[in-house]
């Protein structure tokens, strides 16, 4: 009888979580955990066989301290509120803390998720181990963490879109408080490399006539493509639901015409809807992310980023470990 029972509540979870948008976060993209990393690096140093066990001790000890938020907090705020609008057992978002921290780090961020009152109750404490086999479990479509080497491995395994946020908490502008707001860049990102690769080794001219010759052939799927997909799937329910215009999407891309038609006609193929959509033609970017206003902005190009990040929470997306543009950059 109680395995009955469990498996009908099991399966009633599962069916209410079908449709909704799943964000994975580590607890380091969530919270500013700086100083108790700093910590612990300086135990590595001076206490090597110490130094996970005076770690706990340190967490222990301050379990009910208060955290800063860290960069994903802004996004994790204002979708978890998008679950107001949703019917009974049927949320829209959830959101799933996966770690690579001990469980005694676990105690301090749920301490500061009840604080914050963030409907967040689901997580994983891997005590250093990889966190990305419990994403396909989970059914994450967002894994959003300051782990470079997790980050790539979610790209590599194409199960989700992964970023590798700025450590730091940023003290973003005013963000919409009722409507979510996301930017992309498009090559690389929304879409595979294969039009960067041919930017980046036969330049500007030969890019155009590329794009200009296969106008009409859709570009292939990039690691945030399932994402924005999904993101569509959202706004579609909240339509439903009478609230069509709480989450908004934005395209800011380096391209211009006439190599802006490929990209139209690809998010056309799919049936996707940007809200916004800039051509900058080579302008820098941070003047118009910062006037979209987005809670994170996703870019492949750290020189793009690192303005971007002053302002407005940003996340860089790897590029696969077989993809060429990895060996371009290293010589560039």
């Amino acid at each position: 009888m109680h395995v009955l029972w469990f498996l009908l509540v099991e399966k009633k979870v599962s069916d209410e979580l079908k449709e909704a948008l799943v964000i994975g976060i580590s607890a380091t993209a969530l919270f500013d955990l700086t100083e108790s990393d700093k910590y612990f690096k300086q135990q590595q140093a001076s206490n090597p066989d110490q130094a996970i066990e005076l770690y706990r001790e340190y967490m222990f000890a301050r379990e009910n301290d208060l955290l800063e938020a860290g960069t994903g907090m802004p996004l994790v705020e204002v979708l978890l509120g998008l679950n107001r609008f949703a019917p009974t057992g049927a949320p829209l978002i959830d959101v799933v803390v996966l770690s690579r921290n001990s469980s005694e780090t676990g105690l301090r961020v749920g301490y500061n998720i009840k604080k914050r009152g963030l409907g967040i109750i689901r997580s994983i404490y891997s005590s250093g181990d990889s966190v990305v086999p419990y994403l396909e479990p989970f059914n994450v479509d967002l894994f959003l963490t300051t782990s470079v080497e997790d980050a790539q491995s979610v790209i590599d395994s194409k199960l989700c879109a992964a970023a590798v946020l700025q450590p730091k908490p940023v003290q973003a502008e005013t963000f919409h408080k009722d409507e979510v707001r996301i930017a992309f860049d498009g090559d690389a990102v929304l879409f595979d490399d294969s039009s960067e690769l041919v930017y980046k080794t036969s330049k500007l001219e030969a890019f155009i006539e590329h794009e200009k010759a296969n106008e009409l052939v859709p570009l292939a799927e990039g690691p945030y493509a399932v994402f924005i997909k999904k993101l569509g799937v959202l706004q579609s329910r909240l339509a439903d639901l009478g609230m069509g215009t709480c989450v908004k999407t934005a395209l800011i891309t380096a391209r211009s015409a006439p190599a802006e038609r490929r990209v139209q006609n690809t998010l056309r193929s799919w049936g996707v809807n940007i809200d916004t959509v800039c051509f900058l033609g080579g302008r820098p970017k941070s003047g118009f992310i910062r006037a979209f206003k987005p809670h994170i902005f996703f870019d492949d190009q750290i020189l793009h980023l690192e303005e971007a990040s002053k302002y407005i929470p940003s996340g860089r997306v790897p590029y696969s470990s077989d993809s060429k543009l990895n060996s371009i950059i290293k010589e560039d």
